[in-house]
Parts: C-alpha cells; sequence; structure tokens
C-alpha cells in the first residue's frame, strides 16, 4: 500500500493512525510519546528551531505545550513541507482544572514560519475557560518576540470551551474565519491592519500559558489537544451537534 493510501485508510477510519500524511493535508491523534513533537520530522518547533519560543510534546494521545519563561514566548509547532495558501486546521480540546487567570490558550496557526528568532504568521486563540472571560483573538505575528498584532479579539460566554469540544480555524484569501464546534465565532481580515501581510506558510498549533501568576506554573498539561488535522484545501469545519447528539451539516 502507498504512502498516500495508507494516509487516506488512516483519515477514513477517524484518526485511527498515530499520523497519517495526505496528499494536501495531515492528520494526527498524538499516540507517540515525543518531547519535542517530531512524528518522523514532520513538525518544527518553536523552542528548537526558533529558539526565543517553546516547544510541543505529546503522549498518550495528547499533545500540549512547554512555556516556562516569560509572556508571548508560546508553545509553537508547525508542519513541515510546502502547503498551499488555503489552509483548514482542526483540534479537539482538552481541558480541566480551568484558570481563568492562568491564560491558557489553545492556538491554531496558518500560513506560518518558524526559523531562528523569528515567528511569522497567523494565530487564532482560544482560552480554555466557560466564563464570561472566555475568548476568541485572532493574531498577526511579525516575527520577533513580542511581535503582534490584533486582528480580532472579543470575550464572552459564547466563547466558552469545554474538554472534546472542536476548535477549528481557516484562511481563504484575505479571511479568516474561526469556530467551535462548528459554529463560526471570529472573522478577521488580513489587510485590515498595516503591516506584513502573509500569502504563504505551514498550518500548526500552539499553546499559550502565563506562567508568571500565581498558580499558573506548571499547569501545561490541564489543557492541550487530543486530535489535529490540517488541510491545504478548505473542507467544512467540524459539523455543528443538533439537540438529539446527531452531527448536521452547516
Amino acid at each position: 500500500m502507498s504512502a498516500r493510501a495508507a494516509g487516506q485508510l488512516c483519515l477514513t477510519m477517524l484518526l485511527g493512525c498515530p499520523f497519517a500524511a495526505l496528499a494536501g493535508g495531515y492528520a494526527t491523534r498524538f499516540t507517540l510519546a515525543e518531547n519535542p513533537i517530531s512524528e518522523g520530522g514532520r513538525w518544527i518547533n518553536g523552542g528548537i528551531v526558533g529558539l526565543d519560543w517553546s516547544d510541543v510534546s505529546t503522549q498518550a494521545g495528547l499533545a500540549i505545550g512547554h512555556q516556562v519563561g516569560a509572556s508571548y514566548t508560546d508553545a509553537t509547532a508547525l508542519l513541515a513541507g510546502n502547503w498551499g495558501p488555503e489552509q483548514t486546521v482542526t483540534g479537539t480540546v482538552h481541558t480541566t482544572h480551568q484558570n481563568d487567570w492562568c491564560y491558557q490558550e489553545v492556538e491554531l496557526r496558518l500560513r506560518s514560519a518558524v526559523t531562528p528568532h523569528s515567528n511569522t504568521g497567523y494565530e487564532v486563540s482560544f482560552k480554555m475557560s466557560q466564563s464570561s472571560l472566555a475568548y476568541v483573538i485572532i493574531v498577526r505575528w511579525n516575527g520577533r518576540l513580542g511581535s503582534y498584532n490584533y486582528l480580532f479579539k472579543a470575550q464572552g460566554t459564547q466563547f466558552a470551551v469545554k474538554n472534546s469540544d472542536v476548535v477549528s480555524a481557516r484562511i481563504s484569501g484575505n479571511i479568516i474565519t474561526a469556530y467551535i464546534n462548528g459554529v463560526q465565532k471570529a472573522r478577521a481580515d488580513i489587510t485590515s491592519v498595516s503591516g506584513p501581510v502573509y500569502r504563504s506558510g505551514s498550518p500548526g498549533i500552539g499553546f499559550n500559558l502565563e506562567n508568571g501568576r500565581a498558580g499558573c506554573r506548571g499547569t501545561n498539561g490541564d489543557y492541550g489537544l487530543t486530535a489535529f488535522t490540517a488541510s491545504d484545501g478548505l473542507p467544512a469545519p467540524a459539523r455543528q451537534p443538533t439537540p438529539s447528539g446527531r452531527p448536521k451539516a452547516n
């Protein structure tokens, strides 16, 4: 069986393989124990490669970040290879012991690149919260540590995220759209703020944690992702559940 056929079979089996390399996409359930994440050299990490950021690790079906330093040193992992500009990424959330004070964020990356002392591209962040302090933000990273611009930010219970929720982000042309369980929550135009406009790059993941706040240090394992898919096509986002528990198309 070819690698492409094997990858398609893994995806068809609902991500039953540790990871699946597909034509135009990638899927993983993070079953390998790796620090930092590699999956056969398929990931580029923010600490190992970027130097100024942090790495992502995986074990027993969970990917988590290892940010232990200052703000903006978010754990970052981007997929290697050449990706088309039209990208969709989806992750299944793990979250427990939510703490609004810690700003625990699961991040989805689009058109991104990490090189020594440079981290560029677009990030869609979901705060792990079910309170009125829950939020979704869309950010452009400009390169150097701490250099970023908001493209969208809003908070409220409409952005609440709980364990096993599915978060998604897509970029098409100039427009980034964010979803929770298939419901659109945010939209931003990448040309709405002056500065660089990224037309290429890789999808990926990231995690933020405010370690300097009391009770936050060492809680990296309280949130992460249990599954992830990336595509440089534009499939529909995750379906939203109906009251009966059966999915329906958007």
